[in-house]
């Protein structure tokens, strides 16, 4: 391929060889040969353009080379979906031509490749061994890394609610201000982050910055606040997603503030998530099929019966006041399923079932978080249904108040049949059995990670709100 400027009818004309869309991640070395005629004007750069259309240039002829072949070698990284220009701009009377061969592509970095490149799994931490690859600095109190026993009257963690999460308590501080900052690994410069996290507040008066979140620039030593804390519901796990580049290599800061002595409360943050790319990507993959929210509907779970006394889809509290959660598991103010015991009476039951999965040789492993939050919780039970069988299956129970927080759950089963997982709940003695479930997933193989699920407590606890440090 190439370029001549006698077909050039003005100076600053360019041409463009554009490649297809990039459409996994990648990353590595980028090698093409080009030629040019010597002592022209010509402009020659390659540039990557996103789906926004944003462009960066990772590369630019300097030293023309020889009167032959040139090889060159760029480091390359696609995250998200994104194009690779050839560009070529006319700038000068000289004019000439530009040759291009032989493009290819390693994921082996270029020989002279020095930096590090990025690892979302270093970058993101759910603090439940330790402050993985986050540190904060010595001044202040700090984030103290805790856990809450379960119990009726304190939110535990976000990852499974019986796990670690830091919290930063403004009401030991001496005075007004930060209480200490906390701040993540270093990310390469000149690529787009997407920042996730969950927080809760407690205790303030006033919402506005308890909360910020800062890029520090490390060459420039400048800090930039991207996010606060303008209003949250108290006690509720919120989902916060930020988008950010910087062309220098940065670090996220968490900050928590307080600006007045008397309204100080606490700060809790949990699963932290760095990723390449947009959150906003038009490009991003639908839910997969074995997953349910609850965001857009009800998936593909169904219901004998819909009525007063059916699960429902809702989002926010519940209308009972001391039973139900606050907000959904998600993001803390999207939808999730539940029972509104106040329009069943004590026994009855609501049954809400899968769609048809398919039988796999080996292990299934369905994870969900549930929510029983009452004096008279009842109970949720969950059956697996083999096609041709009229009888169910228990694979799992649990009966009574459990915790005020979202509480995770991994079941492994076996099953070669196509088969359904039936979400049974039973209202309890008062009206103050309300059940919900949220952020169910199927998958085939063993859970990733089996938890003890037997340490749930049932009833009331002499460890209640108790937080160990």
């Amino acid at each position: 391929m190439y370029v001549d400027s006698v077909y050039v009818k003005h100076y600053q004309e360019v041409a463009q060889l554009i490649s297809p869309v990039t459409t996994a991640p990648m990353s590595g070395c980028l090698l093409f040969y080009y030629q040019l005629q010597q002592g022209n004007d010509n402009i020659f750069s390659v540039y990557t353009r996103d789906a926004a259309g944003l462009y960066e240039e990772i590369w630019k002829m300097g030293n023309p080379g020889n009167a032959g072949w040139n090889l060159a070698e760029v480091e390359f990284s696609a995250p998200y979906p994104m194009e690779v220009i050839f560009e070529v701009a006319f700038s000068g009377p000289k004019g000439g031509y530009v040759a291009l061969d032989d493009i290819s592509f390693s994921p082996v970095p270029c020989q002279n490749q020095t930096e590090r490149p990025f690892s979302a799994v270093e970058a993101s931490c759910n603090f439940e061994e330790d402050l993985c690859n986050f540190y904060q600095d010595k001044e202040g109190p700090g984030w103290t890394r805790v856990k809450v026993k379960p119990n009726m009257y304190r939110a535990g963690d976000h990852t499974s609610g019986l796990g670690y999460f830091l919290m930063a308590n403004t009401k030991f501080t001496s005075q007004p201000g930060y209480i200490g900052r906390l701040y993540g690994p270093s990310l390469p410069g000149n690529l787009q982050y997407c920042l996730r996290f969950y927080y809760a507040i407690y205790g303030f008066l006033k919402m506005s910055d308890t909360l910020a979140v800062y890029i520090f620039e490390e060459n420039h030593m400048v800090q930039d606040k991207i996010w606060s804390v303008l209003e949250s519901p108290r006690g509720v796990w919120m989902q916060a997603e930020i988008t950010f580049k910087k062309p220098m290599p940065t670090k996220v800061v968490f900050m928590s503030l307080c600006k007045s002595f008397w309204d100080c409360g606490l700060v809790a943050l949990d699963d932290i998530t760095i990723e390449l790319g947009s959150c906003w990507s038009p490009e991003k993959l639908p839910t997969p099929p074995g997953e349910c929210t609850f965001e857009q509907d009800e998936c593909a779970f169904t219901q004998e019966r819909r009525n007063r006394s059916s699960w429902h889809r809702r989002r926010g509290e519940t209308p009972t006041s001391y039973t139900g959660p606050k907000g959904d598991h998600t993001t803390g103010v999207g939808y999730y399923m539940y029972i509104e015991a106040s329009h069943m009476v004590y026994g009855q039951k609501a049954r809400l079932s899968s769609r048809p999965l398919r039988g796999v040789t080996g292990k299934h492993c369905l994870n969900f978080f549930y929510h029983m939050y009452g004096a008279g919780t009842g109970l949720l039970n969950v059956y697996l249904k083999k096609e041709g069988d009229s009888e169910e299956s228990l694979l799992w129970r649990r009966r009574g108040e459990q915790s005020i927080s979202w509480l995770r759950v991994l079941i492994e089963y076996t099953c070669e049949r196509r088969h359904q997982i039936i979400f049974e709940a039973i209202r309890g003695v008062s009206i103050r059995s309300d059940i919900a479930i949220d952020d169910v997933k199927f998958q085939a193989g063993s859970c990733a990670e089996m938890e003890d699920i037997t340490q749930q407590s049932s009833g009331y606890s002499e460890d209640l709100n108790e937080i160990e440090y």
